[in-house]
């Protein structure tokens, strides 16, 4: 039997050459950025340009504190702590070439939900600069109306238990709590989440928490924690047990929790920190005034993009976003949305051409070695969707544009819900926090048509849009007569029959 080389900091060197690894000192490192949600995508993104920053400046005051907040993070902490907190990240180009590098500015991570005040401290700490985000849509608490929830349970726990929260506000608060305190500055609040405005949406939720807990508390935040907005993009499917096996069957080295991605990668962020920050900008981030045109592009093209192929793929039998866009059909449809249902919507953006932009999206979409898969893309759809495609089926409204490219979507997303199956009958996991009432609303639509449309935290006042309900009902009528579809994107595309 093959013996396995163990990744950690002790068999770095021992690597095979064709495996980048840090040249930089990490003993020497300080955790000048704690980040919260360690998953696949910070570790492709903002921990790969730390790390490349590392790398070329040997700055030593950037390195990264990951915290998980869930028990479920229970599982990256052990495998980061046995690997002394390194990765490999898997880079898959087009073309079959693959690159391979362990990446080393994670440092230490804390799971918070053993000792909350562990993680409140390292926050609080005066070496902490940057507190980073990726909670996903849903970890920011807001409700239909764009307010803070103060409904939700774990909220009234955590004003109730300062000293020993569970969500990320909470966490927060009390971090900032014990650096007033102390006579720290504040440090800056950084979210690289796909929300329109995140640091501007992270700001309003923190702020809402705050008051409510400790006015005063509140008005110090205000004034000395800053939320630049960024735009953040790199496709980083799922780690699977192939991504592991490659690294063993190619390189003899065992690395438990491997990251993928493509070779794509954007920063655009608001140079907007008040308490120092990293370089970023000399390998490859973008600092600009105003980051508004840049992720509004990205999440009506590019997220967007991602949910039409998720669910209308899904149904079809798809399993993912390459093979949706290596299907001539589903590639027209794509880019039919793009063109005609959001274009007419987003405004110039500098630097950007659209055309092209959209272009590249379809080159990514279809890399053959980014196996993304279309049950990842459908995870917490309820969270995703307002802000991806339904803001612009509300613009196309309000302009008189077309919507029934949309149209199409939503109803195959309520057969989705309601069936739970693809054209074959083939199951199809909901995976989603509202999935019961998903359910519920879509299994009423042979009932009541626009039952699915009524979820106001989701859809707003859409049912109450004739000529968009009209187009929905006609789809979902077509769709539950025969779930074919391919007959119906076709239809959409070249004419009804």
């Amino acid at each position: 039997m093959k013996t396995l080389t163990l990744l950690n900091q002790q068999n770095l060197a021992s690597l095979p050459a064709q495996i980048l690894r840090p040249t930089y000192d990490r003993s020497e490192l300080k955790a000048g950025i704690v980040h919260i949600g360690v998953g696949g995508f910070h570790r492709s993104h903002e921990a790969y340009y730390t790390d490349e920053l590392l790398e070329k400046t040997g700055t030593k005051d950037w390195g990264i504190c990951g915290i998980g907040l869930r028990s479920a993070d229970g599982k990256i902490a052990k495998v980061l702590e046995r690997q002394d907190y390194l990765y490999t990240l898997i880079i898959k180009h087009p073309d079959g070439k693959i690159e391979n590098r362990v990446i080393g500015s994670i440092i230490d991570f804390i799971l918070a939900c053993d000792d909350p005040e562990v993680a409140t401290d390292r926050m609080a700490a005066e070496t902490t600069k940057i507190v980073s985000l990726t909670i996903t849509e849903g970890g920011y608490n807001f409700n239909a109306s764009g307010e803070f929830d103060f409904k939700n349970p774990e909220v009234k726990h955590d004003l109730a238990n300062p000293g020993k929260p569970k969500m990320i506000f909470g966490y927060l608060t009390e971090a900032l709590r014990k650096r007033r305190d102390a006579g720290l500055p504040g440090f800056t609040i950084q979210s690289c989440d796909n929300i329109q405005h995140n640091g501007d949406m992270t700001r309003k939720m923190l702020l809402a928490f705050a008051r409510r807990q400790d006015p005063v508390l509140a008005g110090w935040i205000a004034q000395n924690v800053t939320f630049p907005n960024a735009m953040v993009d790199r496709i980083t499917p799922i780690t699977t047990p192939s991504d592991v096996q490659l690294l063993e069957d190619e390189f003899g080295m065992k690395d438990e929790w491997p990251v993928t991605c493509e070779p794509f990668c954007q920063w655009v962020i608001e140079d907007d920190f008040c308490n120092g920050r990293p370089h970023w900008e000399e390998v490859g981030a973008q600092f600009v005034p105003d980051v508004t045109p840049y992720e509004t592009m990205k999440i009506r093209l590019l997220n967007a993009g991602h949910s039409v192929l998720g669910l209308l793929g899904a149904i079809h039998g798809h399993e993912t976003i390459d093979g949706c866009v290596n299907d001539l059909l589903f590639a027209t449809y794509l880019r039919r949305f793009m063109d005609v249902e959001v274009t007419p919507v987003l405004d110039p953006v500098d630097g950007i051409d659209i055309e092209e932009y959209k272009d590249s999206l379809l080159a990514r979409f279809a890399n053959p070695n980014i196996k993304d898969a279309l049950s990842r893309i459908c995870l917490e759809s309820s969270s995703k969707l307002p802000k991806f495609l339904i803001s612009t089926i509300n613009e196309n409204i309000e302009r008189k544009g077309s919507t029934e490219l949309a149209a199409l979507v939503i109803a195959a997303w309520c057969y989705y819900s309601d069936k739970g199956t693809d054209k074959n009958g083939k199951k199809l996991e909901v995976v989603d926090e509202m999935k019961a009432e998903l359910h519920k609303a879509a299994a009423e639509t042979s009932r009541d048509k626009l039952s699915f449309l009524r979820i106001k935290p989701i859809f707003g006042d859409l049912a109450k849009q004739k000529g968009f309900t009209d187009e929905y009902i006609h789809m979902v009528d077509s769709l539950y007569e025969n779930p074919d579809i391919a007959r119906l994107m076709q239809a959409l595309l070249f004419g009804w029959e």
